[in-house]
């Protein structure tokens, strides 16, 4: 529930159940503010023969990324509980680490997206688990999308770093 009953916003989901459906989508939202931050930091960041390629590609990607999480944060919302407020909340939830390396070889970097947005989808999984225990039909639905759009990201970025 709301930690403000100002915030307070009507569901007839029980409250119980959708807090640990809030948990969950904040964990995947804060992993994917933290893919979106590494993959635009890959993008401002790549260099080589594939540049353009590597370059636009993470671009796409990062608004993709950047895109969901205004709907998964109304979703926590919709649900009658509150949503992450703060790069701290985000650093306590994340399960997708941080790359702060001065430099990374491209295929490194599109292998550690690739592997990162695999972790993504593990946690849209336990937002699926969460939201059919607590009976979250709209919560259950929307996030196949967004787990189909991460088994996209990472099936374009496995593709592009394949040699010959």
């Amino acid at each position: 529930m709301a930690d403000n009953p100002a915030l307070a916003t009507p569901t007839d989901l029980n409250r119980n159940d959708t807090k640990s459906v809030a948990d969950a989508l904040n964990s995947a939202l804060a992993d994917c503010f933290t893919l979106y931050l590494k993959t635009k930091n890959f993008h401002w960041h790549v260099s080589g023969p594939h540049f353009r390629d590597y370059h636009l590609l993470l671009d796409d990607q990062a608004t993709q990324i950047l895109g969901v999480t205004d709907a998964i944060a109304e979703r926590v919302r919709k649900t009658g509980n509150t949503t992450l407020r703060s790069i701290g909340d985000i650093a306590r939830r994340q399960t997708i680490s941080d790359n702060d390396a001065a430099f990374v070889a491209p295929g490194d970097m599109l292998a550690e997206l690739r592997d990162d947005n695999l972790k993504l989808v593990e946690s849209f999984r336990a937002v699926k688990e969460a939201a059919e225990e607590a009976k979250d039909n709209a919560t259950s639905g929307i996030v196949d999308e967004w787990t189909d759009q991460a088994e996209e990201r990472a099936w374009f970025l496995f593709e592009a770093s394949r040699k010959g």
